[in-house]
């Protein structure tokens, strides 16, 4: 019997039948960082590899009781919440993970790939930005993701510096902001990490690849996630899973007619596509 077993992690997200978004893809990511994943479904996707068309929600009170069940059995290390589908999912969510403040608590609650992520409901951006938010260790959006999230806080189609909309997160107790896709200025793409002082560290992107893909967030937030499961600090874990993912991304897979998936397993023997 093992006395020491790998870190547990309970990630909160859909259940997609491809594999590349949702708790199948964090599970993946969790299994390759040697973490053991442990799942609270919040929807169920309808999917192939081109296009989401449709998610179903899970009760809130569902939501709640797989998630307490887990936790009360064994001892969690780190915490990922997904997307959710629900104003009341949002809620049991923040109010069982304020119970655990203790552990690291990743936030990347926007998949672009979804047929309404979110981003369009005023009522589910609010109630992150008030509930979860806070509570987090590192917050993960995209630039027009955080541009359209800082409705909540000023005056829509109102324009502010990027690094006001992140102070407003951080001064409401987020510890980290990590803010993907953004310009570098020579036609890359950086990642920047901030924290309540400003900006920790600017990540870029290596060699650009064609895609597209999906799946791409949902690897580096997952793969962010089981660093900090194994006691890695924010900025070192964020630039391991960016290294991670690029990996996932240059040797992901066609599966079927549409978008590439990340290859999650690419550094397993015999792994290639």
């Amino acid at each position: 019997m093992q006395n020491q077993p790998s870190p547990l992690i309970l990630t909160f997200g859909p259940a997609d039948p491809v594999g590349a978004l949702g708790i199948q893809s964090d599970v993946a990511a969790f299994a390759v960082h040697g973490c053991h994943g442990l799942s609270v479904v919040t929807g169920l996707l309808v999917a192939d590899s081109a296009r989401v068309d449709d998610l179903q929600p899970v009760d809130a009170s569902l939501v709640a009781a797989q998630a307490r069940m887990l936790l009360e059995d064994m001892p969690v290390a780190a915490i990922k919440v997904g997307t959710m589908a629900t104003l009341e999912q949002i809620a049991v969510v923040a109010e069982i993970v304020s119970d655990y403040a203790n552990l690291p608590l990743i936030i990347d609650p926007f998949t672009s790939a979804l047929p309404d992520c979110g981003m369009r409901d005023d009522d589910i951006l609010t109630l992150i930005h008030q509930l979860l938010a806070p509570q987090a260790t590192v917050l993960m959006l995209s630039q027009a993701e955080l541009a359209r999230f800082a409705d909540c806080w000023r005056d829509p189609y109102t324009v502010a510096p990027l690094e006001e909309d992140v102070a407003e997160l951080t001064a409401s107790g987020c510890g980290h902001v990590l803010v993907t896709g953004m310009g570098g200025g020579d036609g890359t793409r950086v990642n920047n990490l901030y924290d309540g002082n400003g900006l920790v560290a600017t990540l870029p992107w290596g060699q650009h690849l064609p895609g597209p893909f999906v799946g791409a967030g949902c690897t580096l937030s997952a793969a962010l996630v089981a660093q900090m499961a194994r006691g890695v600090g924010a900025a070192d874990a964020v630039r391991a899973a960016q290294d991670y993912t690029a990996g996932a991304l240059a040797h992901a897979c066609r599966f079927g007619m549409g978008r590439l998936i990340p290859n999650k397993i690419f550094r397993t023997a015999g792994a290639e596509c």
